[in-house]
């Protein structure tokens, strides 16, 4: 069960930031290219529109072209494993080492999916800001958009960035 807790709470955020960016002079910004998602096609609009409320409610405007942002997004998958085990029937205290009881180990595999925003100031086409979340994935696509849209508001909670 352990392992089971330790996966579901496996979501990781991290961002970075250039700090001579001014970003408040950022006002709009536009797709460089749309995402590619190949293992789940439907999920790429989802992304985008995730990322595009987040930039919205941070008051900046999406616009087709000429934008001061622009916004790349790369989605990745990986399997990864783990052993499982369960004891069952030990008797009275614990008696390690005894012979009683039973111990079932089966291996499980699980996926974890990574996306990584990149927004670039279109001027300059220089890296401003990347935010890498990663979560377990699961075999539900509405489960894993919530677990996306999550992601995508803790990554940019602190959007834009206070410069020092």
């Amino acid at each position: 069960m352990l392992a089971l807790a330790s996966r579901a709470n496996a979501q990781k955020v991290t961002v970075d930031f250039d700090p001579y960016a001014a970003f408040s002079d950022y006002k709009t910004f536009m797709w460089v290219e749309p995402v590619h998602y190949p293992e789940d096609p439907l999920m790429e609009p989802r992304i985008m529109d995730a990322i595009n409320a987040a930039l919205t409610n941070k008051g900046l405007q999406e616009v087709p072209d000429g934008a001061d942002i622009g916004i790349v997004a790369h989605v990745a998958t990986r399997r990864k494993h783990t052993l499982e085990t369960f004891y069952d029937g030990f008797p009275g205290p614990w008696r390690w080492g005894l012979g009683w009881g039973e111990a079932i180990t089966t291996p499980e595999t699980y996926t974890i999916g990574t996306v990584v925003v990149d927004l670039f100031d279109t001027m300059t086409k220089q890296l401003i800001w990347r935010g890498v979340g990663s979560e377990t994935l699961s075999e539900k696509p509405q489960k894993d958009t919530e677990k996306l849209n999550k992601t995508v508001e803790k990554m940019f909670k602190n959007f834009p960035p206070r410069n020092k």
